[in-house]
């Protein structure tokens, strides 16, 4: 994990992030967005957040620090009242 980190420093761009998502304030929603970050961080993405040089982070808490910068785009199905969703089935 952390060779991985290293790396994403190494190759991080010069161009900064501008904040454009919307807030959350559902903490579940918060946990939500924040895992499916980390698991994007796992898989190669580069963090949006500078990463100290003492000490590696987990990508967790870097996900967590990019999505309460709102950094992180994110959207929610659109909400489908309950009489409807039986006659679509």
């Amino acid at each position: 994990m952390e060779s991985e980190l290293q790396e994403a420093q190494e190759h991080e761009s010069e161009v900064p992030v501008v904040p454009t998502a919307e807030p959350i304030e559902s903490r579940f929603l918060f946990v939500d967005v924040s895992a499916q970050r980390a698991k994007q961080l796992r898989r190669g993405a580069r963090p949006r957040v500078p990463v100290p040089a003492d000490g590696p982070l987990k990508l967790e808490r870097v996900a967590m620090r990019e999505v309460e910068d709102r950094l992180v785009e994110w959207d929610l199905p659109p909400l489908v009242p309950p009489g409807e969703r039986d006659a679509r089935e």
